[in-house]
């Protein structure tokens, strides 16, 4: 039967205690990891969240009772011990923070019993994610995982320090706000009060931090909870929390420089990780044609290498094809992998295929200077030998190439060297390389919408010396937008704004917005600047992604209390779930069964 703390006072948590504390009486408090009769003597593993301490029940020290309530303990019942501080009697556990020392125990209370667990509580659990998830309460015990959560704590506290000393104010936007159909979709919140409307969850604090400069409070940050009715990944969720700041008469240079300092001081005392200032800046064009993506993983090189001019006369109709068609033929090269089965290359033609590829060319340089290829034959004995010397390859070589569209060719090849990367075991997650990506395109066209869309949001200032062209060829134009990068992960990202009014109407313009449905959708803020808009920049971070990073997690469910899974549910709590009928009532809401579609 559970007993009350009648009294009792913790005096140190398990990890708390060391060899300075040998000879002190103590009162420590937990959860049994494992309980362990060996006749004579129990020993006990007692684990809170600073770590795990032997405790020792004798019976001429702690007396028949709590001998007896010792014998029965079992893994997860939450105990009370006082005791005496001591030097471990037998080895030293080296594994272990409290290794050197032990608890020889006086008395004994048992607070809560348990039930057997429906899986172990260690670390590095072979558990499957779904069984745990459903018991989070039982999973967020595992010390891997509470050490993850007070890293994510950690993190907060320094940035906040860290930005109140910089002079950022810290002010909460308002979670009930207005949709703006812009992006991902917005998570809806019926209003009772007027019937048929609706709030939506903010995706993120966007116009309100702008409206804060508007208003003159000149640094802001907030630790935002944002919302994204989007499809998940890996380092995704439906809910996640930003590191959201804004800055007043600032430029790019200012913004990437407060950054800077903040990275420094996280992964300093996080990761005692020393980053190296200024952090490498790359313009997206470049980053785009020497690694396919928008954000390369600096950790290994692999670089994309453009060979169109030198395979535009060959009579290989892939290459030939992709080239008349306005693409281009790119190839990545696999250094020392020319003996790679064909079964693996194969996987990795398949691989491509789910990036858009019609295919994979392949080419292996071998040891005596010979080919081994799938177009050879279309190629002349010099037109192979140029295609090597410009992918600088070498006898050992394993050279990869993608045809087609620009986008296709990016694509491909940007997750084909991950993927052999990760085969070859590049990736070293203690390898922290960071890169800015700067000069984003604009504005990207949607196929699919037919128009031009904000590539960031529709309020991101245009680069000065682009501006003539956002009439002609406003695909080529540039923003003053930046991403923070680590190792192949968007940590963060922001731009400079557009304050001028002439400018916003023409952005609003090219977006394909009527006067009418921008006064709609943004008239608060477009008021707002009616009346003195300090120019301003921004920048947010996913602080589940940084602290992923950081832990070396492989999912950002891992650095969250609470997450949800794929489908946006929470397997603890079965949310989402159906409601009362009457409060469907209130709101004025009904729900239409599913019509069976007809064949």
């Amino acid at each position: 039967m559970a007993e009350s703390m009648k009294g009792l006072k913790r005096t140190h948590r398990c990890a708390e205690l060391g060899t300075g504390n040998i000879g002190e009486h103590v009162t420590v408090m937990g959860w049994v990891q494992k309980q362990r009769n060996k006749g004579g003597i129990i020993f006990v593993d007692l684990r809170d969240r600073s770590g795990i301490l032997q405790i020792i029940f004798e019976e001429g020290d702690c007396g028949s009772e709590y001998f007896a309530k010792a014998m029965k303990l079992r893994s997860e019942f939450v105990i009370a011990v006082e005791g005496r501080v001591e030097a471990r009697s037998g080895a030293v556990n080296e594994n272990l923070a409290t290794g050197a020392i032990e608890v020889r125990a006086e008395s004994l209370r048992v607070l809560s019993e348990s039930e057997t667990p429906p899986f172990p509580i260690e670390e590095n659990s072979k558990t499957k994610e779904e069984l745990r998830l459903k018991y989070r309460f039982l999973d967020l015990r595992r010390p891997d995982i509470q050490k993850n959560l007070m890293v994510r704590s950690r993190v907060a506290t320094l940035t906040r320090a860290f930005l109140a000393e910089e002079g950022f104010l810290e002010i909460e936007t308002p979670t009930l706000i207005k949709s703006t159909p812009e992006g991902a979709r917005d998570y809806l919140v019926p209003s009772r009060v007027h019937p048929g409307s609706f709030y939506a969850l903010p995706q993120s604090p966007q116009l309100f931090k702008q409206l804060l400069m508007c208003s003159g409070y000149d640094r802001y940050f907030q630790l935002a909870r944002c919302y994204r009715d989007e499809d998940l990944r890996a380092d995704r969720q439906p809910e996640f929390t930003q590191i959201d700041m804004e800055l007043s008469f600032v430029d790019v240079d200012d913004v990437l420089d407060v950054n800077e300092r903040l990275l420094k001081k996280l992964f300093k005392e996080i990761c005692g990780y020393d980053l190296q200032l200024p952090i490498q800046r790359m313009t997206w064009k470049e980053a785009m044609e020497r690694f396919g993506s928008d954000k390369p993983d600096l950790r290994f090189g692999m670089e994309l290498h453009d060979v169109s001019d030198t395979v535009r006369n060959t009579e290989f109709a892939v290459f030939k094809g992709a080239l008349e068609n306005g693409g281009s033929v790119r190839g990545i090269n696999a250094e020392g992998q020319a003996h790679m089965p064909r079964k693996k290359i194969d996987a990795l033609v398949e691989f491509a295929k789910g990036y858009g590829a019609k295919g994979l060319a392949y080419l292996a340089v071998q040891e005596d200077g010979s080919y081994k290829s799938s177009f050879a034959k279309f190629m002349t004995e010099d037109e192979l030998k140029a295609l090597v010397e410009a992918m600088d390859g070498k006898p050992g070589d394993l050279l990869l190439f993608a045809a087609d569209k620009n986008k296709v060719v990016f694509d491909v090849l940007g997750a084909l060297r991950l993927e052999l990367a990760r085969q070859l075991d590049l990736l070293k997650k203690d390898d922290f390389r960071f890169l800015w990506v700067t000069e984003f395109p604009l504005l990207e066209y949607s196929e699919e919408e037919n128009r031009f869309v904000a590539m960031h949001h529709p309020f991101t200032m245009p680069m000065e010396e682009d501006l003539d062209l956002i009439d002609t060829d406003p695909g080529a134009v540039r923003a003053k937008a930046y991403d923070i990068v680590l190792n192949g992960t968007e940590m963060g990202g922001g731009s400079v704004r557009i304050h001028q009014s002439d400018i916003q109407e023409k952005m609003f313009e090219v977006l394909g917005f009527t006067k009418e449905r921008a006064q709609e959708q943004f008239g608060f803020l477009l008021e707002a600047f009616k009346y003195g808009v300090p120019p301003h920049a921004g920048l947010a971070y996913g602080l589940d992604r940084m602290v992923m990073l950081m832990v070396g997690a492989d999912s950002i469910r891992d650095v969250i209390a609470f997450p949800k899974v794929k489908d946006a549910s929470c397997l603890m709590t079965e949310a989402p779930s159906p409601v009362d009928e009457k409060q469907l009532k209130e709101l004025g809401i009904e729900i239409c069964p599913e019509e069976n579609s007809q064949d």
